[in-house]
């Protein structure tokens, strides 16, 4: 298998800032800003930087970083592999399906209006990424589609 490159930092950074811009309105927690002030100064190889999570691959086939937003802070900003293996895309993570309390529980209501919120901040963080020229899902469709003559 031919081993693909995930994007530079500089790209990296630029799908960061974006992200903290829309998630945040560009004034994150302490927290988020000290996890990147440790992405931005680490020595090391970029994607060993322990502010990354890794799936077991080898190489990795996914790169996550816990940024959050302002109602929940376990969404991620993930950098996977594309489906054609041939790329990395960005994505917004919002990291709140597997968590929502069943049907009829006292918290389900409320937990459904967080999730609703949640992706409408993916959606908004994945549409300014599609902006800057930044490869999502949706960038990587359009251009696959094109390619096949759709």
């Amino acid at each position: 298998m031919e081993v693909i490159e995930p994007p530079d930092s500089a790209t990296v950074f630029k799908a960061i800032d974006t992200y903290i811009d829309v998630a945040y309105d560009a004034n994150p927690p302490i927290a988020v800003k000290s996890m990147l002030a440790t992405l931005r100064g680490w020595g090391g190889k970029f994607y060993a930087c322990p502010v990354f999570v890794r799936d077991a691959n080898s190489p990795p086939n996914r790169y996550s970083i816990r940024l959050g937003n302002k109602q929940y802070p376990h969404m991620k900003l993930a950098i996977e592999r594309a489906p054609d293996g041939h790329s990395f895309l960005f994505r917004a993570d919002t990291h709140d399906r597997h968590v929502c309390p069943p049907e009829g529980a006292v918290e389900h209501d409320a937990f459904v209006t967080l999730m609703e919120k949640n992706q409408q901040i993916a959606q908004a963080v994945d549409a300014a990424w599609g902006d800057l020229g930044l490869p999502t899902f949706k960038t990587w469709l359009r251009e696959d589609l094109a390619r096949r003559g759709k």
